[in-house]
């Protein structure tokens, strides 16, 4: 196969002979590349797609957060539990009850008797508070039900 100053070698794939097509000096100026609009398009689809990523990352986020300070206060309800089985009332301190919280997780007992107790969680990349309480220490909660970690 052997190829012409002013041409290409061109070969079908259901024959075995080859040919070579010639194109013009016109046409192979004529065709640059990409248009400056045809450009501008395309980084304005990305720029959209990639805006529309950001924005759905960032709820993704937020959830995330919501749900270990909720997991958090969960596994605090079941310490405190444990707590109250061996001493038969509900403490403030983190530290008797063996509970550790996730990163970022700050977790706090308000107020705790013999008959009840009330806690929040707050994390440090939201502004999101969550509460839980359980007995007659509701803290002021009156929505949502006993043991049950709610957040606004």
């Amino acid at each position: 196969m052997t190829s012409h100053a002013s041409g290409f070698p061109v070969c079908r794939h259901d024959a075995d002979d080859c040919g070579v097509v010639f194109i013009s000096e016109e046409s192979v100026l004529n065709n640059r590349g990409f248009t400056l609009i045809e450009l501008l398009i395309v980084v304005m689809f990305i720029g959209i797609l990639a805006g529309i990523s950001i924005l759905k990352f960032g709820s993704n986020k937020e959830k995330a957060y919501v749900a270990s300070m909720k997991s958090d206060l969960h596994n605090l309800v079941n310490a405190e539990e444990g707590y109250f089985v061996d001493f038969t009332t509900y403490t403030t301190s983190l530290a008797t009850t063996q509970f550790n919280s996730s990163a970022g997780v700050t977790v706090s007992i308000d107020n705790a008797t013999g008959t009840g107790w009330h806690a929040t969680a707050t994390h440090s990349a939201t502004a999101t508070k969550c509460r839980v309480y359980l007995g007659d220490a509701g803290g002021g909660s009156t929505a949502g039900d006993e043991g049950k970690p709610q957040c606004q």
